[in-house]
């Protein structure tokens, strides 16, 4: 039987916010946050260089799209 504290420690870390987008692989589901919010889903295309730049494919029927860590998204691994 799991300890108890070692289930809740991976859900805390699976729902927290990746500080550091640089991690995050291309095909990687993700939803990006903003404002307490989740305002879009989907799969990680593409991650800049710098980390501070997210191209996301959508979950739904829509045009991928840029975010930008400097309009104060998170992200989380979905």
């Amino acid at each position: 039987m799991k300890a108890r504290g070692a289930v809740l420690s991976r859900r805390s870390a699976h729902s927290a916010a990746v500080s550091d987008w640089r991690t995050l692989q291309a095909g990687e589901r993700v939803e990006i946050i903003k404002q307490a919010h989740v305002v879009a889903t989907g799969e990680v295309e593409e991650v800049s260089q710098s980390g501070n730049v997210l191209w996301l494919v959508p979950a739904g029927p829509s045009e991928k799209e840029l975010f930008l860590k400097s309009d104060g998204v998170q992200v989380r691994r979905g």
